[in-house]
Parts: C-alpha cells; structure tokens; sequence
C-alpha cells in the first residue's frame, strides 16, 4: 500500500465516519474531505473546484428547478386530481398514489414529488380512516423507487452517470436505468401496495397538539363563464364535499342568503361563502374554476403592472382586499407595488392583548395602510355571516394573511398577533402549467435523444422556464437544494483521488478476495449489499461518490463489465428504506407521519430484499458480465 493509498483511505473512513456521526452537515463533510485531499496533494489546488462546473452537479440544480416549476404552477396537482379516485378503499387509493408518485419522481426530484402529494396523503389517510404513516411511508418508498427509472430521477444515477464519463467511457443515457429500475419499481410497488403498507406502525401525527387550525371562512367568486357559472348549488356542493368544504352563505348584488337553497342556478360574479381547511383551498378553487372574491376588486393595473405580471390568469396576489369601503379610494396607494413572486400566505393568531380587537379588514384599510390581504377567518366552533370586509375580529382567530413576508411580519409585530405557518396556495395557473410541462418534456426528450447533454438540455430548459415566467424569478435559486449541490461538487474530486491512487481497486480487492473469493456474480452480490447498508447510513449522494470508484475497481479485477457494477452501485443507493436519514424522503415523513427511527424497517427490509432479488438477475440479464 503507497503512501497516497494510504492517505485516501484514512481521508474516506473519517468522511465516513463523519457522515455516521452526524454532528456535521453533509456538505461541510465533503467539503473537509475535499479540502483533506487538497492538502494531502491528492487533488491539485487549481482543480479544487472543478466539481462545480460537472455535468452532472448542473444537471441536479437544474432539474430541482424545473420541479419545482412544476410544482408551483399547479401541473401537479391537476395530473394528481385526475389519477387518484375519490371514493376508492385504501388498496386502490394507495396503489393509484404511489404509482403516480413513482412516475413522477421518474422525471422530476423525487423529494418534489413527494412534497408535493404529501397533502394529498395526508387528506386521504384521513377519509380513509387511517394513521397519517400508513399512508406517507408507501408514499415515500415508491417516490424512492421511481426515481431508480432514469437518469434525472436521483443525484446517485446522474454521480454514477458522472464517475462514469470521468473515467473515459462516456455518460449514460436518459434511459439507461429503466429496464432495471423499472423491474425493482414494479416489483416494490406490489409489496407497497397488496401487503407493505399494512406493515407500517400506526402512529399519531407528531407535533399537531394544540396546533389544528380548524376550517376557514373563505369568500371565493364566481367568474363568468367558469365551471360553477349556471351549476345548481347542489353540484357545487357535491364537489366541495371531496375537500371537506361546505357552502355557508351567498352574496349576490350585495344580499346575503344565509341558507340558500340547494337548488338555485348559480351565476358569475356570486360570491359563495365557504368553509374549508387551509390547505383545502387550492383544491376546492382549481375544482370549480373559482378565485379568491378580492381578485376582482381591485383598481385596473397599469400597463407596466401589467406587464410585470405576464398577464397571468391570477393576479390575487397584489388584489386588494375584498370589498372597499368607497372612502378608502381616496386613500394614497403605497408606491411600491409588489410583483406576484415575491407574495405569499401567513397564517396569523390574534392574541387578547391585541389591537385587532373588535376592528374589522374595513376599519384598518388593509390593502391600503399595509399592501396586505385578508383572505379568511377561522374562528373555532362559531361561524358569522359578516362580510371578511366588516367581520370584527376576535382573540383567538386565526387569520390567512396575504403579502410581502417583511410586511406581514412587521404588521404581527405592530399589531399583537402571533405567526403560525406560512402556507403555499397553489392555484393552478393553465399557461404556467402547460408551459412548464412543455418545457420539462422537451428537456428530457432532447437529453433523450442524445441532441444534446443533459446538463445542457435541462440547463436550456431553466432558461426557458426563466424567460416564460412559469416559475418566478426569486424561486429559481431556493429551489436548488445547495447542500448537496456543494456535497456533490465536492465528492466527485475526492473519487477521482481515490481512482487515481488506486485506493479504491485496493478496497475493491480486499472485498473480493475476503466475500467473493474471484466469483463475480458474487462480487456484484457484495457491491450491491455493500451499497445498501451504507446508504441507509449516509447520504445517499454520498454512497454513490464512494462506492463508484470501488465498484469500477471491483469490475477491473475481475475483468467483467464496469457497467453492470456501476448499475449494482446506482440501484444500491437509490434504495434508502431502513431508517429515517438514508433518503430526504424519509425524513420528510418523520414528523408528519408520527414515526420513530426503528419504525422504517418493518416495511423496509423487505423491501431490501426484494430489491436484491429482482435487481441481481436483471442487471445479469440486461447487463451481462
């Protein structure tokens, strides 16, 4: 053993070690390793930071922001309510669930797709009568799953992709994982769904004490022309029942009806007063193709605004709030108007001791004094019939605010309230949505058909996304998760040393000769086995930058196809299962899903199982040695 052999493999058991310990973040392991390696002289200064410029760390940022295009223009949740029955048992919900999941994560970030259909588990655990876990965790694992399917569905494909095209034999194409990833996805979805999810522990949601929020009194309009225009109220009602929400009053030219009856015609510009959960409210507007009642009382924009705003279907963002009273028009209106991307929704708690007391959204002139809307009011077990515009407020109601978040914190500071979550409504946006499908479509079938890279292609796809505004322009760069950008960015250099060195065909032998003993099949065996327990362990990146260099080194001992190894490697880490710090998505579902950490092996080590079985002969088959 040289020197530099020895040096890097003291480097990668304390990066090892590190990433077990868990004091550090991720990034700043590698980040040490990277640096540990520079120092040593195993990676020349000047080339330090080459990792940043690789192809496949573009290719990870700009796949996380073109998922999140999808996700923030509503694309998602329209495929999601078209898929997923309403009123299936929970067989059927849960297959029609995580096989959506499963694809999603094929094409998109696989933590994406499962932030973005967490609500909708959660919704259907609860019409199903069932503990939030046993439906997040499915959930999770078959998001896991897809993302085995191709080379965007996870950062270990496109590192193994990387590892690969480093040492001369060129990347792997869009569609190279499939024939395996799909056989192991397939094959996990049939566990998942006839027994998997019956394993899972029935625990209560962690940290919902006290914090329930109860249904919102939310006054939403009918426009001309839409879905509900000349529905009787009977069919609207019908539909909002699939949210939970309720019709509790109308108001048409300014008369209220308390109890209307369930067969009068409705018409555009009604406003219907409804009760429904927070995060109901995408779900029951995008339904009917109904908007928020301020969005239309509003003075009519400039034509700077106007173009500032895209000309987007929904301006809610910088509506004023609902109603007026005619001498706030006189009021100066405050010179620096917001632009929709940098809006969003708090959910504020009036205290006893505040100002709001007994004043109502007219009294303060919201939209005027502080560029800010009130868009509902849940006051627990009561229900007025006052217009949001002139509801006085009370201790204890909890309000969705809508505005700059600098605003709305300094308005909760200033007025007594206290800040409870800030909340993403997602309404489906048509142009957004089929802009952003197009765009993500296009970037994979380029990368797909080998026109062009993958990291230009999608990298193309951002900037389109960009130009179009299908995302806003402040989201672009918090959707990059740069944690990993910079882990990733760190551990390809260290796996170059540890090619380089020869470091890694050392471990790859003192794996052989101790476990395979010169058989390569069973070598294969040992490298995916390997790469499974530690990627439960660690990140999953991060098991990939390892045990790609060792498993090229393991095929050129024993003269078979790097290939088939480099596969073994990808499987191996994409398949997180055992515990909650393996994959993001498994974290994710900690809390909401009430789990503890040895919770994730009842279902999950069968799932191990079967991934080895399937992956082992597939990879043989498709990947011969």
């Amino acid at each position: 053993m040289t020197t530099a052999q020895s040096i890097i493999i003291v480097i990668l058991l304390v990066t090892i070690g590190m990433f077990l310990w868990g004091r550090w973040r991720h990034d700043m392991v590698a980040l040490g390793a990277m640096l540990a390696c520079v120092f040593a002289g195993l990676i020349e200064a000047q080339s330090a930071f080459n990792g940043f410029g690789h192809p496949a760390v573009i290719t990870v940022a700009c796949v996380l922001v073109l998922s999140r295009a999808l996700q923030s223009s509503g694309a998602v949740d329209v495929l999601t309510r078209l898929v997923l029955p309403a009123k299936a048992g929970p067989t059927l919900s849960i297959a029609a669930l995580t096989v959506l999941a499963a694809l999603l994560s094929g094409f998109m970030n696989n933590v994406g797709a499962l932030a973005l259909l967490m609500p909708v588990a959660i919704q259907l655990a609860h019409r199903l009568q069932l503990a939030p876990g046993q439906v997040l965790m499915p959930l999770a694992f078959a998001s896991i799953l897809g993302g085995t399917m191709t080379l965007i569905g996870t950062p270990p494909n496109l590192i193994i992709s990387g590892i690969r095209a480093s040492e001369g034999m060129g990347s792997f194409n869009m569609f190279d994982f499939t024939a395996v990833g799909v056989a192991v996805t397939a094959v996990g979805l049939a566990f998942i769904i006839l027994l998997g999810w019956r394993l899972v522990p029935k625990r209560k949601q962690a940290g919902t004490e006290g914090l329930e929020t109860g249904a919102y009194i939310t006054e939403v309009r009918i426009p001309d022309g839409s879905i509900a225009d000349g529905m009787k109220l009977r069919e609207v009602e019908a539909v909002l029942d699939q949210a939970d929400a309720q019709v509790v009053g109308l108001i048409r030219n300014d008369v209220r009806v308390t109890a209307p009856s369930s067969g009068r015609y409705l018409r555009g510009l009604d406003i219907l007063i409804i009760e429904a959960e927070a995060d109901a409210l995408t779900q029951v507007l995008s339904d009917l193709g109904l908007e928020l009642a301020h969005a239309k009382e509003k003075r009519e924009p400039t034509a700077e605004e106007d173009a500032e705003q895209d000309d987007t279907a929904q301006r809610s963002a910088v509506a004023e709030a609902p109603g007026q009273p005619a001498e706030e028009s006189t009021e100066e209106v405050p010179e620096k108007e917001r632009k929709p991307d940098e809006i969003v929704l708090l959910e504020l708690a009036v205290l006893p001791s505040s100002s709001l007391l007994n004043r109502s959204a007219a009294d303060m002139l919201l939209r005027t004094r502080y560029s800010i809307n009130l868009l509902a009011v849940s006051r627990h077990g009561q229900r007025s019939m006052a217009r949001l515009r002139s509801l006085p407020l009370r201790a204890g109601d909890l309000l969705l605010m809508q505005g700059a978040p600098d605003v709305l914190q300094d308005f909760a500071n200033n007025t007594g309230c206290v800040p409870l979550a800030e909340r993403e409504l997602r309404i489906p946006n048509k142009r957004n949505a089929l802009m952003s499908a197009v765009i993500m479509v296009l970037a994979v079938a380029l990368a797909a058909a080998g026109i062009l890279p993958a990291a230009v292609s999608f990298a193309a796809g951002v900037l389109a996304t960009m130009a179009l505004r299908t995302l806003p322009w402040r989201l672009v760069y918090d959707a990059i998760d740069w944690p990993v950008i910079v882990l990733l960015a760190c551990l390809l250099p260290v796996a170059g040393a540890m090619q380089s060195t020869g470091a890694a065909g050392l471990i790859a032998g003192m794996l052989l000769d101790t476990l395979a003993q010169g058989n390569a099949i069973v070598g294969l065996a040992v490298i995916l086995i390997t790469t499974l327990i530690l990627t439960d362990l660690m990140n999953n990146a991060a098991t990939a930058a390892v045990m790609a260099p060792i498993a090229l080194g393991a095929a050129n001992q024993l003269g078979v196809n790097p290939d088939t190894f480099l596969m073994a490697v990808a499987v191996g880490a994409s398949c997180a299962f055992l515990t909650p710090i393996g994959h993001q998505n498994n974290t994710l579902i900690l809390g909401p899903g009430g789990f503890r950490f040895t919770d994730y092996w009842r279902m999950g080590l069968p799932l191990d199982v079967l991934v080895v079985a399937v992956s082992l002969p597939v990879l043989l088959l498709v990947w011969p040695l």
